[in-house]
């Protein structure tokens, strides 16, 4: 049996915006997803999990099933209603009594500053393609620092990749701008650039924790290896959705190899970015600054060449087998490989997580260590006799765990496991009934009830044996 380290993290994840609800409660001001919800999905984010109200019940849960860290986010405008200016002192007021609940329960937060909800005020004059959000997001940082010592470890970003690729490639996120390549790119880049920034900032003023990134990481492979073709698509498509991110946090600038591929992309699908010099100097200052990286992973994608234009169907009901993707110039995720996949067409591959650790270590080797910030299985849960049989959950987490045992054992620093949720939350584009959490919740009553796997979590917990 594989074993994980006696000072292991086990934790669970969350996020304000999918679990907080409360959107218009005690002074906390408005975001972009608050009207796009109503006018594009089916379903609003309130009152989500009511963890704004319900979180001494999660943490009690936490500590009673060996969940010793939970991954929280700050609701930016929750502290700036309008992203700068005036304070909101009840947003304050919330959060450090949610710290102090953890802390009295054993559960440590990491907490992070950005999960996707920009302050409506910002994102309508363009969120991170508007070069004055990242001077925002820094003083929003450099506050935060400040006023909650109680905070051990921070996060930045969530997820930089799948922001700009929701935002402006898919199209499913706020504004919902689609296959505008060149606004994915600034979108990384700026948001990189603030990154940067901000923890040049938190490590120069001597604060005390740690502080890195989070950055969603899907391992790409070729449909045929032997094809040069399909080798290259798979090259582009890791430029976009990896290569890009992790050079501007490890090398501080982009490769020779990685800006060669996204000037092939722009140049077929048009567009130009801004990238200065004085960008890559914050970049440069930044990059050895990191204290850890999270690595959030759910599925590996197989790529093979493609001639046509983009297009892109994003299957948000868990109709399996409804989804499309191709860029143009860049390639196609192939749906016809016999790997298992969920009803929302997300493949399921555990050594994808291994391949994806070793390549960290591999090409960015001053990366320090690396917490899975983020993994689960998005599942149609049946509840029955109060609590979900949920083995398919079970099995997925354990193989995972398993792939992180191995990379521990061949060199990689893994410090912790996060599995996304804590108890179930909405999904941002799939709504409610894609469920993730080892407590099952009630929408209607906000009852939690722990499934089988809460249950299974807390003696892996206990062991540090995966069984």
């Amino acid at each position: 049996m594989k074993t994980l380290p006696e000072d292991f993290i086990f934790g669970g994840a969350t996020a304000a915006y999918q679990a907080e609800g409360a959107t218009q409660e005690d002074g906390k001001g408005p975001v972009a997803w608050d009207s796009y919800l109503k006018e594009n999905y089916w379903y609003t984010a309130e009152p989500a999990s009511d963890f704004y109200h319900k979180y001494p019940i999660d943490l009690q849960l936490a500590k009673e099933f060996g969940v010793n860290g939970i991954r929280v986010s700050i609701a930016w405008s929750r502290i700036f209603p309008n992203g700068y200016g005036k304070v909101n002192q009840k947003g304050i007021d919330f959060y450090h009594k949610l710290f102090e609940e953890c802390h009295k329960h054993g559960v440590e937060p990491f907490v992070t500053l950005h999960h996707f909800d920009t302050p409506a005020t910002l994102h309508k004059k363009g969120d991170f393609l508007n070069r004055d959000i990242i001077e925002h997001f820094v003083n929003y940082a450099q506050f935060c620092f400040e006023e909650f010592p109680e905070v051990n470890y921070w996060t930045t970003f969530n997820e930089i990749g799948p922001i700009g690729d929701s935002q402006y490639l898919v199209g499913k996120f706020p504004p919902g701008i689609k296959y505008d390549l060149a606004k994915v790119f600034q979108s990384h880049h700026n948001m990189m650039v603030a990154h940067a920034k901000a923890i040049k900032s938190f490590k120069d003023k001597g604060y005390s924790g740690e502080i890195g990134i989070v950055h969603s990481l899907p391992m790409k492979y070729p449909k045929d290896p032997n094809k040069a073709a399909d080798v290259r698509a798979t090259e582009l498509e890791d430029i976009i959705h990896n290569r890009f991110i992790l050079d501007a946090t490890y090398k501080g600038e982009y490769s020779d190899f990685t800006m060669e591929g996204v000037d092939h992309i722009l140049s077929v699908n048009g567009g130009e970015l801004d990238l200065r010099e004085e960008d890559f100097q914050a970049l440069r200052a930044a990059k050895d600054l990191n204290d850890f990286l999270g690595i959030n992973y759910y599925m590996s994608d197989w790529i093979e060449a493609f001639d046509g234009e983009t297009e892109i169907t994003h299957n948000g009901r868990g109709k399996k087998g409804s989804s499309k993707y191709q860029i143009k110039g860049v390639g196609r995720r192939a749906m016809d490989v016999d790997v298992p996949r969920n009803d929302w067409d997300w493949i399921i591959y555990p050594q994808g997580l291994y391949d994806q650790i070793m390549r960290v270590k591999r090409d960015y080797p001053n990366y320090k260590k690396i917490y899975i910030t983020e993994n689960g299985l998005g599942y149609k849960d049946d509840f029955i006799n109060d609590t979900v049989e949920d083995h398919a959950r079970i099995d997925y987490v354990k193989r995972h765990l398993e792939a992180v045992s191995d990379a521990i054992t061949d060199g990689a620093n893994v410090q912790g496991y996060f599995i996304w949720s804590l108890m179930d939350v909405f999904s941002w584009s799939n709504g409610y009934e894609k469920r993730y959490g080892l407590f099952y919740v009630d929408f209607e009553t906000q009852k939690r009830y722990p499934k089988k796997s809460a249950y299974w979590y807390k003696k892996i917990a206990e062991t540090k044996v995966i069984d």
